[in-house]
């Protein structure tokens, strides 16, 4: 099996026993090279407030997240190729888990030094558009005193914290939307990821619901 093979097989066992995977890239993958220089092109103005909720409630509140966004699509060829790595694992999981993953969306999330997402999760029991949620970290020669870390929750007890990550460049977490509370905490300094969700197509006529 070749390394994104290897990698790919390995999210999906620890989906299937823990419901979490963190793996981490290659420094020298394709993708992540891509989107380091891509990030280098963005300036400022390419990137908005993100808000919470979905179309007329779509809100933005600075009590919970006070990250600042930008949607990734194929016009951009250092995007598509991130976007088409991620049709790749959806595939794999497709055929290894049997999930009916439908389609992918996903954005660069940049958390100037303070900012920070409260506890929340991706999705809700009975609202199965979300299946699955993936960050991979693009901050290289982050120190763990810079803060930032991704805080996963037990599904069952919301208090109790299952893992701390830091988000070192190349570590790409998955896990189930419905399941696992998660929260960013503050960051001394700014640090870039790509938060993405996994959809089944739900909705009548093949249309899915717009991007939140």
């Amino acid at each position: 099996m070749d390394t994104s093979t290897n990698l790919f097989e390995q999210i999906a066992l620890d989906l299937q026993v823990h419901g979490v995977s963190i793996q981490s890239l290659e420094a020298n993958e394709p993708i992540l090279l891509a989107l380091t220089e891509r990030l280098e092109h963005l300036s400022q103005k390419d990137f908005y407030k993100a808000g919470i909720g979905r179309q007329e409630d779509h809100i933005k509140n600075e009590q919970v997240r006070r990250d600042k966004i930008h949607w990734l699509d194929n016009k951009d060829p250092k995007e598509a190729l991130f976007l088409s790595y991620m049709q790749d694992l959806k595939s794999y999981l497709n055929r290894r888990l049997f999930l009916g993953l439908f389609s992918y969306e996903c954005h660069f999330a940049q958390y100037e030094p303070g900012a920070f997402y409260k506890k929340h999760l991706d999705a809700f029991k009975g609202e199965t558009n979300r299946i699955l949620s993936t960050v991979l970290y693009l901050n290289p020669n982050w120190q763990n005193t810079d803060g930032g870390e991704l805080a996963i929750y037990d599904p069952q007890n919301h208090e109790q914290v299952l893992q701390i990550v830091t988000p070192n460049y190349g570590t790409l977490v998955t896990f189930l939307s419905d399941e696992f509370p998660h929260e960013v905490l503050a960051a001394k300094k700014t640090r870039y990821s790509i938060a993405g969700w996994f959809r089944v197509n739900t909705s009548v006529g093949g249309n899915i619901d717009p991007p939140q």
